[in-house]
C-alpha cells in the first residue's frame, strides 16, 4: 500500500439536482498511467476537476497518500502542487513568455529562486522539445507547441501525479501526435498519470489501467487488454465497437 498515491472513495458530484457523477470508486498507485474514457457528457472531465479540486465533490473521499484532501481544513494550493493539472484549453499566461509561463509557479507556490527556477523550466521544455521557443508569447506558438509548454509548466512543479484533461480535443489533428508523443514518454518515464482521453490507441497502447465510464458511473475497467479486446459490458461493447480495429 505504500504505492498508492490517490484513492478515489464513493465520489459523487452534483450540480443542482442535476446528479453527474455517482458512487466513484478507484485508485491511483505509483508509475501507473490510467485513461479514463467515454462519451461525452459522462463525466470524465468532472471527475478529474474533482481529483484536483477545483470542483467540491458533493459526498465521498479524495485520499492523497491517505489523508482526504476534500476535507475544508485541507491546503488546496499545497494539495495542487503535488498533483498537476494539463487542461484542454492550455491556460498559458497569455502576457508572459514561454519560459516565465514555467517559473511563476515554481517561484510564487515553490518559493523557488528565480535562477533554479529558470534551470529546472529550461530542463522541462528542452524534454518536451520547446527550448527554442523560450522567449515567445503563446500567441506566436501553435496549438501543439502550447500544449507541450503546458505539460514543462506542469512538470516543472514536480509533481507526484500529472492530471490531463483532454489535453488534445483543443488541437488541430496533425499536432495531436506531437503531444501524445511527450505523453508516452512521459509514461515511459514513470510518471503517473490520470488522463481524461479520446485517443483510444493511447488508452489501450500507453495505459496500464483504462476506466470507462457512462452517465456518471464508472461502468467497468481493468486492463487495457481487459477493457478493449473483452469488454463484459454491452455499454463497453457498444463504444469501443469502432474503435477496435487493430
Amino acid at each position: 500500500m505504500g504505492d498508492m498515491i490517490l484513492e478515489i472513495r464513493h465520489l459523487s458530484k452534483s450540480f443542482g439536482s442535476h446528479e453527474v457523477l455517482r458512487d466513484i470508486d478507484f485508485c491511483v498507485e505509483k508509475g501507473d498511467v490510467t485513461s479514463i474514457i467515454g462519451a461525452s457528457g459522462s463525466g470524465k472531465s468532472t471527475l478529474l476537476r474533482c481529483v484536483n479540486l477545483l470542483e467540491t465533490p458533493t459526498s465521498g473521499e479524495v485520499l492523497f497518500h491517505g489523508k482526504n484532501v476534500a476535507d475544508r481544513s485541507v491546503n488546496t494550493a499545497e494539495y495542487r502542487s503535488h498533483v498537476g493539472m494539463v487542461f484542454q484549453s492550455f491556460n498559458l499566461f497569455n502576457n508572459m513568455t514561454v519560459l516565465e509561463n514555467c517559473m511563476v509557479g515554481q517561484i510564487k507556490v515553490l518559493k523557488k529562486s528565480k535562477g533554479i527556477a529558470r534551470e529546472n523550466a529550461m530542463r522541462y521544455l528542452s524534454q518536451v522539445g520547446m527550448a527554442p521557443y523560450i522567449n515567445a508569447k503563446p500567441r506566436q506558438i501553435s496549438g501543439g507547441q502550447k500544449q507541450r509548454v503546458a505539460i514543462a509548466r506542469a512538470l516543472a512543479m514536480e509533481p507526484e501525479v500529472l492530471l490531463f484533461d483532454e489535453p488534445t480535443s483543443a488541437l488541430d489533428p496533425e499536432m495531436v501526435g506531437e503531444v501524445l508523443s511527450v505523453m508516452q514518454d512521459l509514461a515511459q518515464g514513470g510518471m503517473t498519470m490520470l488522463v481524461v482521453t479520446h485517443e483510444m490507441a493511447f488508452a489501450r497502447d500507453v495505459s496500464n489501467h483504462v476506466v470507462y465510464m457512462n452517465q456518471g458511473i464508472i461502468c467497468e475497467e481493468g486492463t487495457p487488454a481487459e477493457v478493449f479486446g473483452n469488454p463484459q459490458k454491452q455499454e463497453t461493447k457498444d463504444f469501443l465497437s469502432r474503435f477496435r480495429k487493430n
